[in-house]
């Protein structure tokens, strides 16, 4: 059922509530978690394509990274227990085909494809993680349960509609707000390889917390430094203010007309000499476990002013998962209407509830709230949200999304 309607909250950019926004950056224990989970559906989805033309059922979605324990010190450091990484969940491991009048039962390397998975993410993320002396390796994906794999077998050939494998939501909002943007964008910045060429010491795992009351914003972020490239307490210094000034560059580019300021480490005690020393560049190295879906949701955010789903969308089939599929999609239907409303439209939030075993084509709620830009007729976007609903809801448009979560294409954490 679709439900179009005219939205009764401000825009967010005029609420006089106080703004709260997070992003945990991509070697937070947490994000790691999610970028494993989400490569290893992938290698498997790539893997079932190559050699049987169709994905098999397979949720991967219940990643854990245990910490281990480290003594970091100026220009070094031990690893004393290295840190832990246990990727669960459910995958089809054997496979009867048929040759002629002859059955074989083939096997799937589903082990083999998540520890090397493992390897292969990790050795992305961090440049400072030694995978043969920092961290383990290991797996838990057994098989799946016979009534979910029902519902996904009985619809996996490319031209049927899937079926739903649950009963959930998902839910999305456009366009970001300032702080939004800069929350993100702040991340991306600290953790792209042009900043870690010139800011060595800057490790991976940076958690940005922004905050906005009225026109002035505050950016606090927390990042692990790496010892091995700092000799002494007054380096330590020189590069979390080079993190500061980037950052507060950033502001000043992409938005402007806030008042911004910006901590880094604001846990640090300098006076004693106690910083956010790392060997690896992690918190993981030192206790702190991670967890899949603990972190940013599938637009990259952590957004308590905004409505949000709880589901953990990495590691879950693309298939017919609709925890992973709708909330993807009600982003991007978000994006995409306030992007054909060409300044018409303010806000789009879109909710998108499914049935277990109903088409994934087909929501039993599609619940669509516009906020129109001031003088706008609601009818004339009320329109164009209908057409951008149900052209992103097709058969086809579905298939291609699958083919960009596949492909690694979409955003999910």
């Amino acid at each position: 059922m679709l439900k179009i309607t005219n939205a009764n909250f401000l825009p967010i950019e005029k609420s006089e509530n106080p703004e709260i926004v997070e992003r945990k950056g991509i070697g937070h224990p947490d994000s790691v978690c999610d970028a494993v989970a989400d490569a290893c559906s992938r290698a498997l989805c790539a893997y079932y394509l190559e050699h049987y033309d169709r994905v098999y059922h397979h949720n991967v979605d219940k990643a854990a990274l245990v910490g281990g324990t480290a003594k970091p010190t100026y220009g070094g450091g031990m690893i004393i227990q290295p840190q832990y990484f246990l990727i669960v969940g459910r995958a089809i491991h054997q496979i009867l085909t048929e040759c002629g009048t002859e059955t074989k039962l083939e096997y799937i390397p589903v082990a083999t494809i998540c520890i090397e998975t493992q390897r292969i993410e990790l050795d992305k993320i961090f440049r400072n993680l030694d995978l043969n002396r920092d961290i383990q390796f290991d797996y838990a994906v057994r098989p799946g349960s016979i009534d979910l794999t029902g519902v996904f077998d009985s619809s996996h050939h490319s031209d049927d509609v899937p079926l739903a494998n649950d009963t959930s939501f998902g839910v999305g909002f456009a366009p970001f707000s300032d702080v939004e943007n800069i929350t993100l964008e702040a991340e991306r910045l600290l953790n792209s390889p042009q900043f870690k060429d010139k800011c060595k010491a800057s490790g991976e795992d940076i958690k940005v917390m922004t905050s906005r009351i009225g026109n002035k914003v505050g950016i606090t972020i927390a990042s692990a430094m790496v010892s091995k490239f700092i000799n002494d307490l007054d380096e330590y210094v020189s590069y979390t203010n080079q993190i500061k000034d980037a950052v507060l560059d950033l502001a000043a580019k992409i938005i402007p007309d806030r008042e911004v300021t910006c901590q880094v480490n604001v846990g640090d005690n300098i006076e004693r000499g106690l910083v956010y020393l790392t060997i690896t560049g992690t918190s993981a190295e030192a206790g702190d476990d991670g967890e899949v879906g603990r972190g940013n949701r599938s637009n990259g955010l952590i957004t308590p002013c905004r409505t949000m789903s709880l589901e953990a969308v990495c590691g879950k089939n693309p298939i017919n998962h609709v925890g992973k599929i709708y909330n993807i999609l009600a982003t991007n239907m978000s994006r995409e209407i306030v992007k054909r409303g060409d300044g018409d439209i303010i806000e789009a939030h879109v909710k998108l509830l499914s049935q277990i075993g109903r088409p994934i084509t087909d929501p039993w709620i599609n619940s669509i709230e516009l906020i129109p830009a001031e003088n706008v007729n609601f009818a004339s976007i009320e329109k164009i949200a209908a057409e951008v609903s149900e052209e992103m809801l097709r058969k086809d448009s579905l298939i291609i999304l699958r083919k960009r979560l596949i492909e690694g294409k979409e955003q999910v954490f």
